[in-house]
């Protein structure tokens, strides 16, 4: 399989409706960053961080991805559109080759240490890095670009 294409999974927009994630820019949840190979099955029915064709460790790179770093404000309200944005995150003194990353949550509401993924996203293409850095860019912060946006 691959990973089929950027996605917010669903059983994130369950979650969602549950309070299971917070993206408030204080006290609000951990989210992390983890990056896959080709060969990673990732898409909306993904529920979780899995360790499958994740990317080897490098560098700066481990096991279980990057903590994403949530701006102030980290989310908003336009045009009937909420949307979220993080900092963008970058790996350094890597060689690695990435299709690919899924975002997850670390804490839930209560503070319980969990997995829970948010959303995939699909780099069109391998993206590699040699002995350099590898950066994941988010969209702006804005109703048509924000990487999490729910209209």
């Amino acid at each position: 399989m691959a990973i089929t294409t950027n996605a917010i999974c669903n059983s994130f927009k369950k979650e969602l409706l549950e309070g299971a994630h917070k993206f408030q820019f204080t006290s609000g949840s951990a989210f992390k960053l983890a990056l896959y190979t080709n060969a990673a099955t990732l898409g909306k029915s993904t529920t979780n961080y899995i360790t499958a064709n994740e990317v080897a460790n490098t560098g700066t790179y481990a096991a279980g991805g990057g903590a994403l770093v949530k701006p102030n404000p980290s989310t908003s309200l336009a045009s009937s559109t909420a949307i979220v944005d993080f900092t963008n995150l970058s790996f350094t003194s890597v060689s690695l080759t990435s299709r690919g990353a899924l975002i997850y949550n670390t804490t839930t509401s209560g503070g319980s240490n969990t997995t829970d993924a948010v959303c995939v996203l699909d780099f069109g293409a391998d993206k590699t890095a040699t002995s350099g850095t590898f950066t994941i860019q988010f969209p702006a912060f804005t109703t048509s670009a924000a990487i999490l946006r729910i209209a």
